[in-house]
């Protein structure tokens, strides 16, 4: 069971890539006693539960959240077998739930990804995102790490089935490297960006906000340094 809580209510505009700050806490034994209510999982569209990351080994995670009246000011999260539970006070609007629960999720899964994959493991996180997305017909041959491809996130070489991640993947939440391996994946198929290879990506339902946070890694690395104070 993975751990990561007592966050302050003040905190909900926290930014979305991973913070060096995040830490883990004892697992709470009062956390499963009175005063909390199991509230329901991610599938009820109908209060609008946000989805999880990507669990490890698995395609999605569910999220449970409970809401306890000796909860005031702090939310918290932890893994829990293939689900995803998050602690909140009973007093919350719906509305602070949603937000929370995303900052939550968010945070939780760029502190899972501080502990960075070997070459093994993306090999096996490929065959296992192949299988789920794509039919199982992308094979590679091979998925490294490389440090050679700084304007690049990732490459492929068809003829050899080979795939590069560039390192500078390390560290960026799950769901983004995930999404860098399908594209890879998708060119072992199908060479160029048209239409046929877009549509081998429309299952994954991640693709827009990982492209959407790649854009904003790329943008902020373009931003000119502000000039150091005086006496500094």
């Amino acid at each position: 069971m993975e751990w990561f809580g007592g966050e302050p209510l003040h905190r909900a505009g926290l930014p979305a890539a991973p913070a060096g700050n995040v830490g883990r806490v004892p697992a709470d034994p009062s956390a499963h006693g009175s005063g909390e209510t199991p509230l329901r999982r991610a599938a009820d569209t109908s209060r609008g539960a946000a989805p999880g990351p990507a669990a490890r080994g698995s395609g999605t995670s569910a999220v449970e959240v409970r809401r306890s009246s000796r909860r005031r000011r702090t939310v918290s999260a932890y893994r829990e077998g293939d689900r995803t539970v998050v602690l909140i006070p009973a007093r919350m609007s719906e509305a602070e739930e949603r937000r929370w629960v995303t900052v939550m999720l968010d945070k939780l899964a760029a502190q899972e990804s501080k502990r960075i994959l070997g070459d093994g493991e993306l090999a096996e996180r490929a065959e296992r995102l192949s299988g789920q997305y794509l039919d199982g017909r992308a094979r590679p041959a091979s998925v490294r790490w490389v440090t050679n491809q700084n304007t690049r996130w990732g490459s492929c070489t068809p003829a050899e089935g080979s795939i590069r991640l560039s390192h500078r993947l390390q560290g960026m939440p799950e769901y983004v490297i995930d999404y860098v391996l399908l594209h890879e994946l998708a060119h072992l198929l199908v060479p160029g960006h048209g239409p046929r290879f877009w549509r081998l990506l429309e299952s994954y339902a991640r693709t827009e906000r990982a492209r959407g946070y790649l854009e904003g890694v790329v943008a902020a690395d373009r931003l000119p340094q502000l000039p150091v104070a005086r006496g500094e």
